[in-house]
């Protein structure tokens, strides 16, 4: 492990409910970045300072703090402009990360593949273009040794670096299109084996992959490989996709996918948004939830609220209270419609959970009875490679099946119902 560069945070609370929150979110994130919070500031004001984000006053302060603490780099719990980064920096020969830009280097660090660090690098370029600028702060002349780069081209060099940085820009959008291009390509492969599609979602480090995981563990004879699960913010950047094979169920895809936050750079959810794509074209969400967060609440607004801004809406979603063996006095699992209290790490509610999802998915899926005759073996081969089979029996005029199916299916298997429930 690196050692950790102390640092201070500081926000100003402009008369928003859940500023303590948002401070305290912000603390996780710098420590998931591998900085050590050594102190805190906040100011509260109607509006931020549009020159310096902190009033005069509080920026001498987080001054006077950083130089008490030997502390060079400050992290501000909004996203700067331009002009506040510069005149901050100018002011007090210290360093400033905004909460954007802290995300990306979460983000950095966290992207494994190809795509993902694509998408990473993408938001990074266009987060740093509008920040170019020249300077005579010997602080821009030191960036690269904390993940930050292009901040101080020289005044001559201005507009060709900007220009470079788009070209940049430009090169990686076409690497990434040819990878979303890939990716289109596997999803209507999977489209075409008209399998149902389920996608847990929510926010960051709420168990998400852990109840991806507990969910391969209920699938006998299971042989695929479990997902990252690490408590840390942000441990999954990709989707992972995972064939469902329960004895109880029909057979169907779930997607575990990247979690959640609250004020997530728009950079970050156009570059990310090929990788929700199973979350657009689910037929199931799963919101996975920490029944223990005191602002839990907050946590379903805010993934709502990406969820519009990604398009995904008006989708039938299962609202799941993880971690809530941890609640007082609550038994569980316990369901009520589409909301389970849980444990991932209890199997009787992972079955619970399993059981809600055949209720909410396949509830328009109809039960029948069919016989099929044995030279008709088209509608066998599909029966037999692409429908929930509940039963089959052999009799001298054919083949007697007990199958889900989902009504697009009715018209073909009409002509052979015996039994319709």
């Amino acid at each position: 492990m690196t050692d950790q560069i102390p640092v201070l945070i500081g926000g100003v609370d402009h008369l928003q409910t859940d500023f303590n929150y948002s401070m305290a979110e912000l603390r996780s994130l710098a420590q998931a970045a591998d900085f050590k919070v050594i102190q805190q500031v906040h100011q509260r004001l109607p509006q931020v300072n549009n020159k310096t984000y902190f009033g005069p006053g509080k920026v001498q302060q987080i001054q006077h703090l950083a130089a008490t603490h030997a502390i060079q780099t400050v992290i501000v719990n909004d996203e700067l402009t331009p002009a506040q980064l510069r005149n901050l920096e100018r002011s007090t020969q210290l360093y400033f990360l905004d909460r954007t830009e802290l995300i990306l280097q979460i983000f950095q660090k966290r992207a494994h593949s190809q795509q993902a660090q694509l998408q990473v690098a993408i938001a990074q370029l266009q987060y740093q273009l509008p920040r170019i600028h020249p300077s005579q702060n010997p602080l821009d002349q030191q960036r690269g040794g904390q993940g930050i780069n292009n901040r101080g081209a020289g005044e001559s060099q201005l507009e060709l670096k900007q220009r470079q940085l788009r070209q940049r820009i430009t090169q990686l959008q076409n690497k990434l299109q040819h990878t979303k291009q890939a990716l289109t390509t596997q999803s209507e492969r999977r489209q075409q084996q008209h399998l149902p599609q389920v996608a847990l979602v929510g926010y960051t480090n709420a168990g998400k992959s852990t109840t991806f995981n507990q969910i391969l563990a209920a699938v006998p004879h299971s042989k695929v490989s479990p997902v990252l699960v690490q408590d840390q913010l942000f441990a999954t950047l990709d989707t992972t996709i995972r064939r469902i094979d329960v004895p109880q169920l029909p057979t169907f895809l779930l997607s575990d996918t990247i979690g959640f936050i609250s004020q997530l750079p728009t950079t970050l959810i156009a570059a990310f948004r090929s990788t929700l794509q199973e979350a657009q074209t689910a037929d199931l969400l799963i919101q996975v939830i920490d029944a223990t967060h005191p602002q839990k609440e907050t946590m379903i607004a805010t993934t709502q609220q990406i969820l519009t801004e990604l398009g995904i809406t008006q989708k039938p979603m299962i609202y799941a209270y993880n971690k809530a063996d941890q609640l007082p006095a609550m038994a569980i699992p316990q369901i009520s419609g589409p909301t389970i209290y849980y444990s991932a790490y209890q199997k009787k509610s992972i079955q619970a959970l399993l059981h809600l999802i055949g209720q909410q998915l396949f509830r328009n899926y109809r039960s029948l009875k069919l016989l099929i005759p044995f030279n008709e073996y088209q509608i066998i081969s599909y029966l037999e490679h692409q429908v929930f089979i509940q039963n089959r029996s052999y009799h001298a005029t054919g083949i007697l099946y007990q199958v889900l199916v989902q009504p697009a299916d009715l018209p073909r298997l009409r002509p052979f119902i015996i039994e319709k429930t």
